[in-house]
């Protein structure tokens, strides 16, 4: 065959290659077919198994041009795509809910004996729910500038509903507080001021209420929380300070500071049994404080204290806590003993807020699962659960209106709902103008007269640098 002459075998299952100088010098190799099979692919046949195994690269800043899906972030986009929607469907929202659904006809069913007293408040309630719609207020301020940049944290109205104190986030760091006032709230130019003091504070603002030490809403109870070296404290800030509403009576502006570390709520009480005393809830104690004397009591709990309120006429006050308890504590007792313990009620997560209805014999209270129960207190049992409020870790108040008929609350996926307080009935869900987020979760306050004795109900929502009135048309 020559130098290089080559035989295979066909048929068998190798192939025997001989080569060498001459017939006599050669040695058989024997190579198996699968190998030799292989041998005749094309060598980019050969590089696919490689390319195919997994590999993983470290991605760094900058190396993705998008970032990668999660259910996150789908869960996010989805949340957005229903509150645009929604927020779309409130600004063609027509001011007749339904067909025939309006004052008129309401009233003539009712005197002709179709509708009962309890169906006609419901539709009545539905009817001016309804008819809210979104209007933004403009703020003026001393300072435009910083209305610009401030955020608004938290707003809170006192009992005339014709002032609005605000804590505010400041862009360079910490918070600003300032009252507004409504008494200039009035359709169709919505316009208020803002007074501004310059009262600044690093510390995270756990609760505040309004206090009634000199007359009615005259100061701010601020509990603030400690920071490094600096303890906790609840603050008594005078609201003749941003604003002197009345003159003559408010006495010069003192900041008076308790120190009191670690206060989670706070309370101002309007009980004679407990004249100028505010209450605050702390890790696992109850702390009682006269601000005219400085005479304190402490009460030992098993469990944080996030929420509390004083009851008017008897001599209670009640506390919501952390491990989901509810309890009353008697002012008429002493500290001393286990006799302070009036009443108990439990929730299965921890309880952020607790409000007392009128007649005292009823207690609403919140908790992070998204659970609104309300109780009686006589036979201690839930009567009635309001569905559809969602929570799972946020501090989110509670608002009772028991002259509309309706309760407030804000969810933490930024949704203010509405509920018929008889029936429980979901009456309205609002989104917000914002997108959904932690930082976004508006602040509300209702009233039925906003602005005063001679204001319209309506709803203020504050989220952002802006601030929304949805008032009854």
């Amino acid at each position: 065959m020559g130098e290089e002459a080559t035989s295979r075998t066909l048929g068998s299952d190798s192939v025997i290659l001989k080569t060498g100088l001459t017939p006599g010098q050669h040695s058989p190799l024997t190579i198996p077919a699968t190998v030799m099979t292989s041998l005749r692919q094309p060598r980019l046949a050969q590089l696919g198994p490689p390319l195919c195994q997994k590999r993983y690269f470290r991605l760094l800043p900058g190396h993705n041009n998008c970032n990668p899906l999660t259910k996150e972030s789908i869960r996010q986009k989805e949340m957005e795509s229903k509150r645009l929607r929604l927020l779309q469907e409130e600004d063609r929202r027509k001011k007749i809910a339904r067909m025939g659904f309006n004052a008129s006809s309401m009233l003539r069913k009712s005197q002709l004996g179709f509708l009962n007293v309890t169906n006609y408040c419901h539709l009545a309630h539905e009817l001016r729910l309804s008819c809210m719609e979104r209007k933004k207020v403009q703020i003026r301020s001393m300072d435009p500038s910083a209305l610009a940049s401030d955020r608004f944290n938290l707003i809170l109205a006192d009992t005339n509903s014709d002032r609005l104190f605000t804590v505010n986030d400041v862009k360079v760091g910490g918070s600003k507080y300032g009252i507004i006032n409504l008494q200039s709230l009035k359709t169709p130019t919505l316009k208020v001021f803002m007074h501004e003091n310059l009262y600044f504070t690093n510390r995270k603002v756990n609760s505040v209420c309004w206090a009634s030490l000199n007359h009615l809403d005259s100061h701010i109870l601020l509990c603030l929380m400690g920071l490094a070296e600096t303890p906790g404290c609840a603050t008594l800030l005078p609201a003749s300070l941003f604003v002197n509403s009345h003159p003559g009576i408010d006495r010069p502006g003192m900041l008076c500071s308790f120190r009191i570390p670690g206060a989670w709520s706070c309370a101002w009480s309007l009980n004679i049994q407990a004249n100028n005393c505010f209450s605050t809830g702390l890790s696992r104690r109850v702390l009682l404080t006269n601000v005219v004397t400085g005479h304190r009591q402490s009460f030992g709990t098993n469990s944080d204290v996030l929420a509390q309120q004083f009851a008017l006429m008897a001599p209670l006050l009640f506390n919501g806590c952390r491990s989901g308890e509810i309890f009353a504590i008697d002012l008429r007792c002493g500290n001393q003993g286990k006799g302070w313990k009036a009443t108990r009620l439990f929730h299965d997560s921890a309880v952020t807020s607790v409000r007392i209805l009128q007649d005292e014999q009823y207690l609403m209270a919140s908790d992070m699962a998204g659970k609104i129960k309300l109780w009686d207190l006589r036979t201690t049992k839930c009567v009635r659960q309001y569905e559809g409020h969602v929570n799972e870790y946020a501090y989110l108040p509670l608002h009772v209106h028991e002259e509309e008929g309706i309760l407030v609350a804000v969810g933490q996926d930024c949704y203010t709902r509405i509920w018929s307080l008889h029936d429980a009935r979901l009456l309205r869900t609002i989104p917000s103008p914002y997108a959904a987020s932690k930082a976004d979760i508006p602040s509300v306050a209702f009233s039925s007269r906003l602005g005063g004795s001679r204001g319209a109900p309506g709803l203020l929502m504050a989220v952002g640098q802006d601030l929304y009135c949805y008032s009854y048309s």
